[in-house]
């Protein structure tokens, strides 16, 4: 996926899709970097640079992953790790509404919101909102990477599902509601 750097990490083929979604509607990475103002400026150039080198060469270079590195830090090997291992799924409801699960490296599931920089993690809650240490988690960064790169899977559900998965808590490592 990206030359390489993490061979081997995983095992669990998953299908290729790509879509961002809003409550509004669903729009693509480029409309959300440009009108959203939620990714600094470099970010937001980075991940418009991955988009481009990954659809001519189907990998990234040695210069994007030191880059991905330098503005995001540590989060984005694991951020590369979990987009190589195809842990983001974009679940979707009939009403148009959409949010992103990523499956943690534990197993854990966790719920991303990608257009206001959520996610359901703890490192979140405590790196990027409480410490401002971060511009995000690596759930979030994986979901962008994976818009950016074209390789998410899709899941469509009815708004009771969509609802359910919202709602759910204390569920087991890799359980879904249904």
């Amino acid at each position: 996926m990206y030359q390489n750097t993490m061979r081997g990490a995983c095992s669990r083929p998953k299908p290729e899709a790509l879509t961002v979604g809003t409550s509004a509607k669903r729009r693509s990475l480029g409309e959300i970097m440009s009108t959203s103002g939620t990714l600094p400026v470099v970010a937001e150039e980075l991940l418009k640079k991955v988009k481009q080198v990954y659809q001519e060469l189907s990998q990234l270079t040695d210069d994007l992953l030191l880059a991905l590195k330098f503005v995001f830090g540590p989060a984005a090997l694991h951020a590369l790790e979990l987009v190589d291992c195809r842990s983001v799924t974009l679940i979707q409801s009939p009403s148009g509404r959409s949010l992103y699960q990523v499956e943690g490296s534990s197993g854990q599931i966790y719920y991303c919101l990608s257009f206001c920089l959520y996610c359901s993690c703890p490192a979140f809650m405590y790196s990027v909102l409480r410490r401002n240490d971060n511009i995000m988690c690596k759930h979030i960064l994986a979901v962008y990477l994976c818009q950016a790169m074209g390789v998410s899977h899709q899941l469509k559900v009815s708004d009771k599902q969509l609802t359910n998965f919202l709602l759910a808590k204390d569920k087991e490592p890799g359980a879904s509601p249904h």
